[in-house]
């Protein structure tokens, strides 16, 4: 004979398995585009093209930790985005690094290396090539 709390019981089960298996999946999805986005960098050619700096943007994220002796503790995480504009008109965005983002400023003109949708490096024009 089963009670409420063994119905309880089995409905919290099935949930904490649906949600168990989300999570996991989600990890597993995240996982398989990474690698696949890495992949098809690897195999795309490396180009140098023309191109001028029209937009830069910075993503902060903030992460909120409490310590047991109930501190807390924020982390902060940025990311850093430029755009570039190609002779055709195409724009292309890329996520490059702090001192990159820090160098780089809007109107620049110069030759911008990739592959794929990896960032290599910016050389503006009339500068020397280390």
């Amino acid at each position: 004979m089963y009670t409420e709390f063994d119905t309880a019981y089995g409905l919290f089960e099935g949930m904490f398995a649906i949600v168990f298996i989300l999570v996991i999946g989600s990890f597993v999805v995240m996982a398989v585009k990474g690698l696949s986005t890495w992949n098809k960098n690897n195999n795309s050619p490396r180009l140098t093209v023309s191109a001028v700096v029209v937009a830069k943007r910075s993503d902060v994220s903030y992460h909120h930790h409490a310590n047991v002796n109930h501190t807390a503790h924020v982390a902060s995480n940025t990311i850093y985005y430029v755009t570039f504009q190609v002779e055709s008109g195409d724009r292309m965005e890329f996520s490059v690094s702090g001192s990159e983002y820090g160098m780089l400023v809007e109107r620049d003109q110069g030759k911008l290396s990739f592959q794929g949708t990896r960032y290599l490096s910016f050389q503006r024009e009339g500068q020397q090539e280390e």
